[in-house]
């Protein structure tokens, strides 16, 4: 997109049946100023490109940028196919209503391409406005078994729209912070593949360079290859579990003697939304920012977390070494290569929870101490760079929908400013 240069202005308002909207803008129905062409399903699909193939644009590659299947083109003449330009909408399945921008191909049978007929609608402006009705047309779909955009919701939606100008301005801005966030989930996946790959190096041959890594010498074990001098023990043989409690009273508000009561969410997102007199209880479990907690109840059993400081939740437990010579870090990042693992042996018909003795008998590299600490802060300097690209793609997100609301109600007026003028 090339780039513009803005300016921000200020403009009167009228009342709409979208609310206040500026004077100069309209507000039309989709059906209006748009059609749908739906993608269609090739004869032959390859799995290897060819000189006269383009990729077949699926979400999946929409959202991930690789290709998995290629079309002739020449073979195949009458499928329709998209350009970067172009608006495509997921029209079937699941994810029904989720908008994408940028790739170019022969459309998937369970998309529509989405074509203004119109002039004076940008399609980048439409595309996020689209972005913005995700959750609406997701939850408006027909269809018993395989999901459909209702056609009749998508066409009658309300789409307010501006001088083309301004649109470009509105799409301008939107799409320069869009792909900052992009860039940033890019960084986000590139470290979590580089620490992926570091566990694995670092679980077989122990904290030393790759170049340095044929010479440690190995041993065949239950967990496959680790160094000679290492041990494998059960976890239940090296750690105990203190379960949480539910507190007789949680308080909104934090007080002078209350500490955060220490829940999964809270864990996630870094906001305590409840809280614990602990003069008033003082026979609940407390955790300190060093210690181990594993989600033990619920959908998202087996997940692990450090870091935090409160009264543990009923639905976790905190993990305690019951030997010296095993670091909790290192624990904590062990078990991160494990909760899938926990999360698909989970027992309970209703509830999920751990299967307690198949947590105990996970089977525990055990490297001397001092090789656990260097292991352990190895992978946490890679966690810290994640955590850190994760609060500035939540920034951006949070901007996102900020100016979002605001450019799309005309509360921030932008265009395309007119160097010719004085």
């Amino acid at each position: 997109m090339e780039m513009l240069d803005i300016e921000v202005f200020e403009g009167g308002f009228k009342e709409t049946e979208l609310g206040p909207l500026p004077e100069e803008w309209e507000v039309v129905r989709l059906g209006d100023v748009v059609k749908i062409i739906k993608g269609k399903k090739p004869r032959t699909l390859n799995e290897n490109p060819s000189k006269k193939s383009l990729p077949y644009l699926t979400a999946e590659y929409f959202r991930y940028g690789v290709p998995k299947q290629f079309v002739d083109i020449e073979v195949e003449k009458d499928l329709p196919i998209c350009k970067k330009e172009d608006v495509v909408l997921i029209w079937d399945g699941s994810k029904a209503g989720q908008v994408f921008m940028g790739l170019e191909g022969v459309l998937a049978s369970t998309m529509v391409k989405i074509i203004p007929t119109i002039n004076n609608l940008d399609k980048l402006y439409l595309y996020c406005f689209l972005a913005t009705k995700f959750d609406y047309l997701n939850s408006q779909t027909t269809g018993s078994t395989i999901p459909h955009v209702n056609k009749t919701v998508f066409f009658n939606l309300p789409l307010p729209l501006p001088p083309l100008e301004e649109q470009k301005a509105i799409a301008g801005i939107l799409s320069t912070v869009q792909s900052a966030i992009e860039k940033t989930e890019k960084v986000i996946n590139a470290l979590k593949n580089l620490k992926k790959s570091m566990m694995k190096h670092l679980f077989t041959y122990g904290p030393v360079a790759e170049q340095e890594a044929e010479k440690v010498e190995l041993k065949e074990t239950e967990i496959g290859l680790i160094p000679k001098h290492w041990e494998v023990v059960r976890v239940g043989e090296v750690v105990k579990i203190i379960k949480g409690k539910k507190p007789r009273t949680l308080n909104e508000n934090p007080s002078k003697n209350s500490l955060p009561y220490l829940t999964a969410e809270y864990f996630r997102y870094g906001v305590p939304k409840q809280f614990v007199d602990i003069e008033v209880e003082k026979d609940l479990p407390i955790c300190k920012k060093e210690d181990v907690v594993l989600i033990w109840d619920g959908s998202k059993a087996g997940q692990v977390f450090m870091g935090l400081e409160g009264v543990l939740a009923s639905t976790m437990v905190k993990i305690i070494p019951t030997i010296n010579n095993l670091d909790k870090l290192y624990l904590y990042c062990f078990l991160t290569t494990k909760s899938d693992y926990l999360n698909s042996q989970t027992t309970g018909s209703t509830i999920p929870h751990v299967n307690k003795t198949v947590f105990f008998n996970l089977p525990l590299p055990l490297p001397p101490l001092e090789e656990q600490q260097k292991i352990a802060q190895i992978l946490q300097r890679i966690d810290q760079r994640i955590e850190k690209e994760e609060k500035y793609k939540n920034a951006l997100q949070n901007l996102f929908k900020s100016l979002l609301h605001n450019l799309m109600t005309g509360k921030i007026r932008v265009r395309v400013k007119d160097h010719g003028e004085d």
